[in-house]
């Protein structure tokens, strides 16, 4: 069994037990978070795709832990002009751990 949710702006493939990293929630750690934007469902060879989201459909799963993401360097410039610029930047995220699909 498995599920795609909306969460972020992004959409994930879970299942019962997958670990995802997804963008920064602000829920605290060991709390419980519940997705309602379930774009798809497959039970048992069965695949309900919802328009735009499954009616009744949900996902629960646990917070794990927050955290930042590798430094990525954004360097700007421009040729001879004598202008540089250099910034980095860590994406916050939130590992939450799948608990059930609830369809």
């Amino acid at each position: 069994m498995y599920a795609i949710i909306e969460t972020g702006g992004k959409q994930y493939k879970v299942e019962q037990g997958s670990e995802l990293y997804i963008e920064k929630l602000p829920q605290a750690d060991g709390e419980t978070v519940t997705f309602d934007r379930v774009l798809l469902v497959s039970k048992d060879g069965n695949v309900v795709a919802g328009s735009p989201t499954v009616a009744g459909a949900s996902v629960t799963a646990k917070v794990d832990r927050h955290g930042r993401g590798q430094k990525i360097i954004v360097f700007k410039y421009k040729a001879k002009k004598n202008y540089h610029k250099k910034q980095g930047h860590r994406q916050p995220y939130t590992k939450v751990v799948i608990e059930s699909i609830n369809a």
